[in-house]
């Protein structure tokens, strides 16, 4: 259950990430925060990461094999960088519609996935 905890967690955690990353973006899109100063700006994608860490923090203690949880250090990150890759990708595709995926982005896909399975190589 640990393995289910840690990835659920961490999946939720890269979705506030990215809305505090990119979606200020949107929203300026959206004509929102276009007249918002960039402190504005800044302070909103701190209250939304705020919830990041609110679930990352949790899921890498829950995870980590020095707290009983069954990833190293190292594979936590790599997983992480999957998964907020994997999760950028998806809102990226949903909230901004010029935005496409072309073959590269695939390859660098199949490079990831290898780094996962390079990293839990004994």
């Amino acid at each position: 259950m640990k393995i289910f905890y840690t990835i659920l967690l961490l999946v939720g955690s890269n979705v506030f990430m990215t809305l505090a990353w990119y979606g200020h973006l949107k929203l300026q899109e959206m004509r929102i925060s276009s007249s918002w100063p960039l402190l504005g700006v800044i302070l909103f994608s701190w209250c939304l990461a705020f919830f990041e860490y609110c679930l990352q923090v949790p899921s890498n203690r829950i995870g980590f094999v020095g707290n009983g949880g069954p990833f190293s250090l190292l594979q936590l990150k790599i997983i992480q960088e999957v998964i907020s890759l994997t999760v950028f990708t998806a809102l990226a595709m949903a909230m901004f519609k010029g935005e496409s995926l072309h073959w590269n982005h695939f390859a660098a896909f199949i490079c990831l996935i290898a780094a996962v399975a390079f990293a839990f190589y004994k």
